[in-house]
């Protein structure tokens, strides 16, 4: 099992741990030294066990509003995961009507045929077209 040398406030520890698991205990000592590091610059030096107690208590403060932050996050994920749910099984909206006016065929052959009388003229009037 090995062992880690930290540093919590100033004063060095040997903390054994599990193979493997090194980094994330020199990773909680940080969290942990951080706090302490405040308060020996707010209070000043202050007993090993009064120290840790408290560095501890505000790294519990900070972890448990942290995950009111996360049941929040999750209640919120719930909530959109529960609407996408609904729209994803919500009916399919009516397809829409769209009506397109069709020129009848009567007015399609008298138009052909207004053309046909309009170039004839066009004709008549210039002959070089």
């Amino acid at each position: 099992m090995p062992e880690v040398n930290i540093d919590i406030g100033g004063r060095s520890f040997d903390v054994a741990c599990q193979e493997g698991e090194e980094h994330y205990l020199k990773s909680a000592a940080a969290m942990l030294n951080e706090e302490a590091q405040v308060l020996t610059s707010q209070i000043g030096r202050m007993p090993e066990d009064r120290m840790l107690l408290m560095a501890g208590l505000m790294l519990a403060d900070k972890t448990a509003g942290l995950q009111d932050r996360v049941r929040e996050m999750e209640d919120k994920m719930a909530e959109k995961e529960a609407e996408l749910a609904q729209l994803r099984n919500a009916p399919m909206p009516e397809a829409e009507r769209i009506e397109v006016p069709v020129v009848p065929a009567g007015v399609t052959d008298l138009l052909a045929e207004i053309a046909a009388r309009t170039e004839a003229l066009a004709e008549t009037v210039d002959p070089r077209s």
